[in-house]
This record gives structure tokens, sequence and C-alpha cells, in this order.
């Protein structure tokens, strides 16, 4: 299949704009995978795909905080190596188990994390209480996580700065930073398994990647220059979006049904 230079353009664009958000608060791959589906792909392709280009941003955001001293990856080499077996064995899980629980449980989860960081005093640039160990924290969200982001995905980046906040008491701004380290694990584990299978579009994946890393690089120095004023609400609406959006896939010709009732009721 072969793609015109508009199409290129057009899902560059959309990628940068993926980049930017998923680099402060996630929720690029809802962003992107739409836009894949809209260009004619598969949805294998389409996953297999935005692995490609998201794991170009997440490399280019991981580097930027590195260079800038908030993510030491020697710190989180456990959490690395527990995060990849979580995301290869999710992915290749995904081919066998339906994942429809998750669809359903996910927008009440994500909902959730938007109302932790809107109320909570500690989702802030301020180092609060750490409640468990770095090793328990790899075994348990690394893993956990790592297999979540393999097996399904949406919301990933949430999960991760909501686990460095509360269990290890980061500020908003570090936990972003390390997210992002383990999110690049996450994702070229899983793109490695995709590509195994021969499921990625390399041309159009190719474009979005440059759109990524500049989106990515964009948004991590955003983070580091204006922190938890931007992280905050960007978490709060990027959780709510995706939960929406979910909500609306799953529930959308119910809701519609309902609505059609009440208004033939009231006519």
């Amino acid at each position: 299949m072969e793609f015109g230079v508009d199409l290129l353009l057009i899902l560059f664009g959309v990628a940068l704009v993926a980049g930017f958000v998923d680099s402060i608060a996630g929720g690029g791959g809802l962003i992107c995978i739409p836009a894949l589906l809209w260009a004619g792909i598969t949805p294998t392709q389409a996953l297999a795909t935005n692995k490609l280009q998201s794991s170009c941003g997440s490399f280019s955001a991981s580097i930027n905080f590195m260079r800038r001293g908030l993510v030491n990856p020697g710190d989180m080499i456990l959490a690395i190596i527990l995060t990849l077996l979580g995301s290869v064995l999710g992915t290749t899980l995904i081919q066998m188990i339906d994942p429809g629980i998750l669809m359903t449980l996910l927008p009440g989860l994500l909902i959730a994390i938007a109302l932790y960081f809107l109320f909570s005093p500690r989702a802030s640039d301020i180092d609060a209480h750490q409640k468990i160990s770095k090793i328990l924290f790899a075994f348990t969200a690394g893993f956990g996580i790592g297999f979540y982001d393999g097996f399904f995905g949406p919301g990933t980046g949430s999960f991760f700065s909501i686990a460095f906040v509360a269990l290890l008491g980061f500020n908003l701004t570090k936990a972003t930073a390390h997210t992002k380290v383990l999110n690049f694990v996450a994702n070229v584990a899983s793109l490695a398994t995709f590509i195994v299978g021969g499921e990625v579009v390399w041309e159009i994946g190719l474009a979005m990647a440059v759109g990524q890393v500049i989106g990515a690089t964009l948004g991590s120095h955003m983070v580091m220059k204006v922190g938890a004023k931007l992280i905050r609400p960007l978490l709060v609406f990027v959780s709510i979006a995706i939960s929406i959006k979910l909500i609306i896939e799953q529930y959308g010709d119910m809701i519609g049904a309902y609505w059609h009732s009440l208004a033939t009721a009231f006519a």
C-alpha cells in the first residue's frame, strides 16, 4: 500500500501534538491510534506502528530529562528490567486473551487518577513521603504497568506517573521524567514483538517518529520550565478525555438509544 505525501504530513502533525502531550501527561496513543486507523491500515498494524513512533518520542523525552539530571538510569535498572519483561509478556498474551474486561475497567481507573491529581495536595513540585522501596516498586508498578502497556496501552503514562507520586513520593516533574524512561522501555519491548510479526508500517511510522521527537522534545522542555503548573492540569484533562472516549466507544449505542427513548417519550 502506498501513502501520499499529504497523508504523511497530516500524520506527522498528529504525532507532533501527541508527542508534546505524551511527554507531559501521557495519552499520546489515544491521539495517534485513531489517526492511524483513519489512514486505512489494520488495527494490529495501527498498534504496531504506534509503538514505533511512540518509542522515538519517549526516547527523545528520556534523553532530554537525563541530560538535565532529572533521571539517573542506574537507579532504575531493576524497574527497567521488570517493565521490559512485563511488556513482552503482555504483548504476547494480548494475541490470546480478550482485553474487553480492561476496556470496561479503564475509564473508572482513569477518572480516579484525574481526581487524585486534582485534589491531592502532594501532586506538586515537592517530594513527599516514600511508601515502598524501589525494589518493591519495580516488582509491582514496574512489572504490572509494563504488562498493561504491552497488553493494552491507553493511560500507561498516567499510571506510571501516579505510581511514582503515590508510592515513591516523587514530585510531579521528577515523576514525569522517570515515567518517560519506563514508557520507552515498555514501548521498545512491545515494538520488538510486533516487528517479529511483521506488523509495522514503516513508511508511516518513520514519518510520525519525526513528529514525535519534535513534540516530545518541546514537551519535556516545558515540563522542566513550568513543572506541576503544567503537568497537573494536563494529567487531569488527558485522563478524563481518555475516559470519555472509551465510554463512548463502549456504550455509545446504549447511550444513544437511551436519549432517543427519552426524546420519544417527551415528544
